[in-house]
């Protein structure tokens, strides 16, 4: 019975070691035609790491050939399948703007674009790569306009977007918690003018109103007029664009005591 279980144990890992150890001789070997058929017989069974490791050691071999399209596409989406997606971005961009006619071009530009946007991280990250996937989509779209994979675009365009969105408003909430009144009315207006129509919209002019406010009080008695005034004037666009808001109350007492401050300071 121990031989029998050890047998199962020992027979598999001597396997593993010769496929291993045909590999390796396959790296080195110099029969280039080999290393294509096999390479290409890898990516098609699922095991691209060795498939990328072929790719790698042909492509400058094949390049200006009839082979290389074939490589240069197999080796961009055998990134993409081992999730390493800004290497599959990048050969996916060199696919498409060395193989312009190819038939595959408009697809290797919309996966160029999807591999940034699929390496995007949460919003609490830094976005460098939310911007190049953005910037990506929008090339994409403006030259292939019409069609499924522009609408796709759209829709993760609009999705990265709101995770910029995310992440500028979650930092002017920071600002606000800090009591840093005055970082946090630069981070909200220019969230506004990023984004006009952001579904914060309500709830940023409402903080805007409180941070112009709370500035005002904290300020030194010569800037005080100046910045209640500011306070009155985020005030109006408030009651503007939410005359029925849940925060009508609030804000409207807001003004009462900001009207008292403003009688009451000097001239």
């Amino acid at each position: 019975m121990f031989k029998k279980a050890l047998f199962y144990i020992i027979f598999p890992a001597l396997i593993i070691t010769a496929s291993c150890s045909q590999h390796q001789k396959l790296l080195k070997s110099q029969d280039n035609e080999l290393k294509y058929e096999k390479s290409i017989e890898y990516y098609e069974k699922g095991d691209y790491y060795k498939a990328i490791q072929l790719f790698e050691s042909i492509l400058p071999i094949y390049r200006g050939t009839n082979k290389a399209e074939k490589l240069y596409y197999y080796y961009a989406y055998a990134y993409y399948h081992e999730s390493e997606f800004i290497m599959a971005a990048y050969y996916f961009k060199r696919f498409y703007s060395n193989f312009p006619s190819s038939q595959y071009t408009e697809e290797a530009a919309y996966m160029s674009a999807y591999c940034q946007y699929l390496d995007s991280p949460r919003y609490s990250l830094d976005q460098t790569n939310t911007y190049e996937a953005i910037d990506e989509f929008q090339i994409f779209i403006n030259k292939y306009p019409y069609g499924d994979r522009a609408k796709e675009a759209t829709g993760y365009i609009d999705e990265l977007r709101q995770k910029l969105q995310d992440k500028s408003y979650n930092i002017a909430n920071l600002y606000y918690k800090m009591e840093d009144y005055r970082a946090a009315i630069v981070s909200y207006e220019s969230l506004l003018s990023d984004y006009p129509d952001s579904g914060y919209r309500e709830e940023i002019l409402y903080r805007i109103i409180k941070s112009y406010y709370q500035y005002a009080m904290k300020s030194i008695q010569v800037k005080q007029k100046e910045r209640y005034e500011s306070a009155v004037n985020a005030y109006l666009d408030f009651i503007s664009a939410y005359p029925d808001s849940e925060y009508f109350e609030e804000v409207q007492k807001m003004r009462e005591k900001v009207r008292e401050k403003l009688q009451n300071s000097p001239s």
